[in-house]
C-alpha cells in the first residue's frame, strides 16, 4: 500500500490518547461489547506509567529502603551501613517494573479486542479522526508478540477513522514551563525527565511545592542530596488542609530539606557544573542558591497541540482545558464527544485514579449503561514523600467556606503503639458536621498513610457519621488504630484522647 494513502475505518468508539483515562475507557467499552479503536502516538500507559506515577514510586520505594538503613543504625542499634547506591541497578529495576506494566496494559487491550492505532491523531469532525504516521494497529500481548487472531491493520501510512457512538479525548498533559528556563535533561529538568537525568546530583533546587515537587525533593534528600524546595504559595501542598501542610513541612525540615514557602524564583543561570539562582524569600530577603540540578515542578498543562479541536466544533478554555457541558457524563457541548483525564479542568484532579473512574463513566455512558457521575470529593489525594500525606473530602477551610458548621478532631499517630514503633510522627485529622453529622473530610500525614486512606474514602463517599465508624474495631497494634481513635473521640467514646 502507498504509505500516503488513507484507509477508511468505522468503529463504535474512538479514543484519542492511551494514558490511564484513555485505556480505561477503551477496556471498559470493549467489555460492554463496543468496537473500540485507541489512537496513541507514543506508548500506551501515558505519563503515569512511563514518566510519572509508576517509575517515581519505584524510585521512592528505593529511597525508603535507604532511609530504613539510617533508621536501623541510629534508632534500633542495627549496625547497618550504606556503602553506595548503584544507580545503574536502581534504574534497571525501575525500568523493568515499567516494562512489565506496559506489556500488561498492551496485553489487556489486545485480549479485549481493542485495536491500537499507533500514530498522531487530528480531529476532522465531531466523530472522525485522521491518524498520520500509522505504525501498527494491534496491541501485542504480554510476551511482546502479536496475539493470535488480533486484528492487523494496513502498512504504515494514514488512517481515517469514524465513530458511530462517540469520540473520547484523553490526550493528557505536559509539565508547565517557566519563562527563561529551558529544560536540557541534565542541569534543568522537568518532572517528566527528572527520573531519567544522569546519576544522582549532590544538590537540587526544586521549584514547586505541590505533590510532584515534594516527592522529588524527598527522593533526592533520601539519596543524600542537599535540597532546597521553593513554593510560591504560603505553604506546601496548598490545595490540602492547612494542618497537612504544617505537619508535612515539619517532617521535611526535620529531614534537612530547606523549605522556602511564600518564595519566588527571581532568575537562574545555567553553569557548566550546575545552576545558580536567586530566590526572594517570604521575608523579602534575596537568597543565592547553587545546585547541581534545578527541577521545575510548577504544575502541568493540557496537551491539545495539533489536535484541531475546532474541526470537531470544540475549543479549549483560556487555561487549555476542554470543559464538559455535562459533568455527569463528561460530555462536551458537541454530542458524542467526551473528555477524560488531564484535559478536564477542576474539579477533576489530574490524578491517574480519577482518570480511571472517568474512563469507566464515559465508556458506560457510550454503551447506554446508567452510571453515577464521578464524585471528586471522594477521590483520594496522596503525596508519596517521607512523610506521606493522604486526604479525601473537604479540608476544614473548605467545609467552613461551604457553610458547614464543623467539628474537628486530630489524633497523633504516636497516640497509638504502632505509631511509636515507627517513630516518625504524623497525624489523623477528621472534619465532620457538628453534632455527630456526616464526615466531610479525612486528612493523614505520616508513614504508610497512602495505604490507610482507602477506609476514609469509603467513610466520606458513603456519607458516614463518626458513630458509624466508631462501631467498627480496628486491629491492634496498627497505624490505622489512630483513624479509629479519631472517630471514637468524635463519637464521644475515645480511649486515647489527647
Amino acid at each position: 500500500m502507498n504509505t500516503t494513502q488513507a484507509v477508511d475505518d468505522t468503529t463504535d468508539v474512538i479514543v484519542v490518547g492511551g494514558g490511564t483515562g484513555g485505556y480505561s475507557t477503551a477496556l471498559r467499552a470493549a467489555a460492554l461489547g463496543l468496537d473500540v479503536v485507541l489512537v496513541e502516538r507514543d506508548k500506551v500507559g501515558g505519563t503515569c506509567l512511563h514518566r510519572g506515577c509508576i517509575p517515581s514510586k519505584a524510585m521512592l520505594h528505593a529511597a525508603e529502603l535507604v532511609d530504613g538503613i539510617a533508621e536501623a543504625r541510629e534508632r534500633w542499634g542495627v549496625k547497618a551501613t550504606l556503602d553506595s547506591v548503584d544507580w545503574a541497578a536502581l534504574v534497571a529495576t525501575r525500568d523493568d517494573i515499567v516494562t512489565r506494566n506496559h506489556r500488561g496494559v498492551e496485553g489487556h487491550l489486545a485480549h479485549a479486542g481493542v485495536r491500537v492505532v499507533r500514530g498522531t491523531a487530528r480531529l476532522t469532525g465531531p466523530r472522525s479522526v485522521r491518524v498520520e504516521g500509522v505504525r501498527e494497529d494491534s496491541a501485542p500481548g504480554a510476551s511482546g508478540e502479536p496475539v493470535p487472531g488480533a486484528r492487523r491493520g494496513p502498512a504504515p501510512g494514514v488512517r481515517d477513522l469514524s465513530a458511530r457512538r462517540g469520540l473520547v479525548l484523553a490526550t493528557g498533559s505536559r509539565p508547565r514551563a517557566l519563562p527563561g528556563l529551558t529544560p536540557d535533561g541534565r542541569r534543568v529538568v522537568t518532572s517528566d525527565d527528572a527520573l531519567f537525568a544522569p546519576g544522582l546530583p549532590a544538590s537540587v533546587l526544586v521549584l514547586g511545592g505541590g505533590a510532584i515537587g515534594v516527592e522529588y525533593a524527598s527522593f533526592h534528600r533520601s539519596m543524600g542530596a542537599q535540597v532546597t524546595l521553593v513554593e510560591a504559595a504560603d505553604r506546601l501542598v496548598p490545595l490540602e488542609d492547612a494542618d497537612v501542610s504544617r505537619h508535612l513541612t515539619r517532617g521535611l525540615k526535620k529531614r534537612g530539606i530547606d523549605v522556602q514557602a511564600g518564595a519566588r524564583l527571581l532568575d537562574a543561570e545555567v553553569l557548566d557544573d550546575g545552576v545558580r539562582a536567586r530566590v526572594r524569600t517570604a521575608r523579602g530577603e534575596i537568597r543565592a542558591v547553587e545546585a547541581e540540578r534545578l527541577l521545575v515542578a510548577v504544575g502541568r498543562v493540557p496537551v491539545t497541540d495539533g489536535l484541531d479541536l475546532a474541526a470537531a466544533g470544540l475549543a479549549a478554555d483560556e487555561r487549555g482545558f476542554v470543559v464538559p457541558a455535562d459533568w455527569r457524563r463528561l460530555e462536551t457541548a458537541v454530542p458524542g464527544v467526551h473528555v477524560v483525564g488531564d484535559l478536564l479542568p477542576p474539579p477533576s484532579l489530574g490524578l491517574a485514579h480519577a482518570s480511571f473512574a472517568e474512563g469507566l463513566l464515559v465508556a458506560e455512558t457510550l454503551a447506554g449503561v446508567v452510571s453515577a457521575p464521578v464524585d471528586y470529593a471522594a477521590v483520594p489525594r496522596v503525596t508519596y514523600s517521607s512523610p506521606q500525606t493522604a486526604a479525601v473530602g473537604l479540608s476544614e477551610a473548605e467545609a467552613r467556606a461551604r457553610g458547614h458548621e464543623v467539628e474537628v478532631n486530630s489524633m497523633p499517630l504516636t497516640a497509638v503503639a504502632k505509631g511509636m514503633v515507627h517513630g516518625q510522627g504524623g497525624t489523623v485529622k477528621v472534619v465532620a458536621e457538628a453534632g455527630g453529622g456526616q464526615v466531610l473530610g479525612v486528612h493523614l500525614v505520616g508513614p504508610h498513610v497512602s495505604e490507610m486512606i482507602a477506609e476514609s474514602q469509603l467513610i466520606v463517599g458513603w456519607d458516614a457519621q463518626p458513630d458509624d465508624v466508631a462501631r467498627h474495631i480496628h486491629a491492634h497494634p496498627t497505624l490505622s488504630e489512630a483513624v479509629g481513635e479519631a472517630f471514637l473521640t468524635l463519637a464521644g467514646r475515645g480511649l486515647h484522647q489527647v
